[in-house]
């Protein structure tokens, strides 16, 4: 799908449910920027939760018209919904689920937060190998595996939502919202994770992790905003082929996972972030999986556009 005819709007916030890091004592509310403050009758009872895991509530706005979707589910099983609770997020107010890869740290929520959003036969967007299983990390110490739990289709027709199956861009309510579907590989640096693997008739392969991908959207004026889980692919292709796809080269905001933390992808930060500059997003959000390192090197080559995300923070980018 080449310029695919994504439709700009007013007004994105992107509300994470879930994310690795909270600091309750942040004080750089902005424009943009909005942190959780989970009071009670005056009192700080509670607190946000931050897991190995990501899950947001995004909404756009447009001629007086708002639509919401959720993007991924988070870790634990209670996790995200729990912070949705104390945030006040309402989920009944989601038209459309989109899950960025079938791997637990973006799944392990669902049963709750669908509980939330209700049976409403509502669209649940995913690339057909969410479903592939079993899917494992092999790691190089005695053959040890580590399995992912897929979802099943059972489960999500059990939830009440309408399944959704494309490994093509995909527009989504209303055309606001674009499913880039499975991204190409396309930098001679982004190759993937290494140790994960699957079977399939008896046989163990690589897993490329086709089901990987992002939700693009397009701010008036601006340019687009990209939201990634993992970005398995690598955030640069991801990116890349965003603007591919909507024929917009402008890019407002790139938040979500990086997948640039620990010895396997540590080697690659300097060319990932330099390529980001190049790219010059107005916004730079490094989120879960980005991992230390790598988020404190896109501060510090970037240092206007950065920003820290945590579990209950909401972004808002306007026209």
């Amino acid at each position: 799908m080449a310029n695919a005819d994504l439709k700009s709007v007013d007004k994105i916030e992107i509300l994470s449910l879930q994310d690795n890091y909270i600091e309750m004592t942040a004080t750089d509310n902005s424009a943009v920027v909005t942190r959780a403050i989970p009071l009670k009758e005056g009192y700080f009872r509670q607190s946000v939760l931050a897991e190995h895991g990501f899950s947001a509530v995004v909404k756009t706005g447009s001629n007086g018209t708002t639509k919401t979707f959720l993007f991924d589910f988070g870790f634990s099983e209670g996790g995200a919904a729990y912070n949705a609770g104390i945030l006040g997020a309402d989920l009944s107010s989601v038209e459309a689920v989109v899950l960025s890869h079938g791997h637990n740290d973006h799944t392990g929520g669902f049963e709750k937060l669908t509980e939330m959003i209700g049976k409403r036969n509502i669209p649940f967007v995913v690339h057909p190998t969410v479903f592939r299983d079993p899917r494992y990390l092999k790691l190089p110490v005695r053959d040890m595996k580590i399995f992912f739990s897929p979802l099943g289709r059972g489960q999500i027709s059990a939830a009440g939502l309408k399944l959704v199956e494309s490994s093509a861009p995909l527009l989504l309510l209303d055309n606001t919202v674009l499913f880039l579907g499975e991204i190409p590989h396309k930098t001679d640096f982004e190759k993937g994770f290494p140790i994960a693997h699957y079977q399939e008739d008896g046989q163990e392969k690589w897993d490329p992790i086709e089901d990987d991908t992002s939700v693009v959207m397009h701010l008036k004026d601006k340019g687009l905003v990209v939201l990634s889980g993992c970005a398995h692919a690598g955030i640069v292709n991801t990116v890349n082929y965003a603007r591919e796809v909507t024929g917009i080269d402008k890019v407002h905001a790139v938040m979500g996972g990086f997948h640039l933390s620990g010895a396997l992808f540590e080697g690659i930060i300097g060319r990932t972030v330099e390529e980001m500059r190049k790219i010059n997003p107005d916004f730079i959000i490094p989120c879960h999986c980005t991992g230390r390192r790598a988020i404190m090197e896109f501060e510090k080559v970037m240092p206007g556009k950065f920003i820290l995300n945590m579990s209950g923070t909401k972004m808002t980018f306007a026209a």
